[in-house]
């Protein structure tokens, strides 16, 4: 960026898809806040990894679907005179069942953290970028809100919300310089694939146009020029990457 870099939050950054997002806002000059809700030790892993390269960032744990919480999070980080200017939306959660057997615990748990946990973090953010006419909203959506899969109804209902809620607040702060957008991942190279049977990978594997999985470094790389100035007419919008998965 040409401006002072501000500050970047990045939620569920601990691991994965989020832990590679942080590292790449922090190589393009952002302090990155690495939010993460349990695993102290993968969350201060990517601080070192950031503070190693050069970078600054900071860890910050608190559970995005506890909104008393998020709002105590959020209200100390806002006493630091650096905005954030940049907030990726990445904390989510699988309870897999089939729906029939879907409990109502299962739902609740995915829509808390996925969905609403959408909601406890941006809402408090977006005055301040407002207010400063400018701002980085981008909300990880998923191949699953376009496509459904089998066994997540739950999911792949919270991340359809994300793209509700994406559209819709852009047209509400696109006048303050404000963007919003949606990145919808396929299958990615994670610890939650590797850990999947490696035919049932291979299947996966057959389904996709380009024959790989993609690499968390490869959404990163989508992220930070979505939260660049580069990208400043870009807004409302579901981006994929997918490897033509879904075409």
């Amino acid at each position: 960026m040409t401006r002072s870099s501000p500050r970047a939050l990045v939620t569920g950054a601990g691991r994965g898809i989020g832990a590679a997002i942080a590292r790449r806002l922090a190589a393009a000059g952002h302090p990155v806040i690495v939010n993460y809700r349990s695993d102290d030790d993968a969350a201060a892993a990517v601080v070192e990894a950031i503070r190693s390269a050069g970078g600054e960032a900071t860890a910050e744990r608190f559970d995005v679907g506890d909104r008393d919480a998020t709002a105590q999070a959020l209200a100390a980080l806002l006493d630091d005179p650096r905005p954030i200017g940049v907030l990726v939306n990445n904390a989510g959660i699988t309870r897999d069942a089939p729906f029939p057997a879907m409990d109502p615990g299962q739902w609740d748990a995915v829509m808390s953290t996925t969905l609403d946990g959408f909601y406890n973090v941006t809402r408090p953010l977006v005055m301040p970028m407002v207010q400063r006419k400018w701002g980085r909203i981008v909300n990880i959506s998923s191949l699953s809100a376009l496509r459904g899969n089998r066994g997540q109804v739950n999911y792949a209902a919270a991340k359809a919300g994300i793209i509700g809620f994406t559209k819709a607040t852009a047209k509400e702060v696109a006048s303050r310089a404000i963007t919003v957008n949606a990145v919808a991942p396929g299958f990615i190279e994670t610890d939650m694939t590797n850990a999947l049977d490696p035919e049932l990978q291979e299947q996966m594997r057959a389904q996709i146009p380009v024959g790989r999985f993609g690499t968390p470094e490869e959404v990163a790389e989508l992220v930070v020029f979505l939260a660049s100035d580069h990208a400043a007419y870009i807004t409302g919008h579901v981006i994929h990457i997918n490897g033509g998965l879904w075409m």
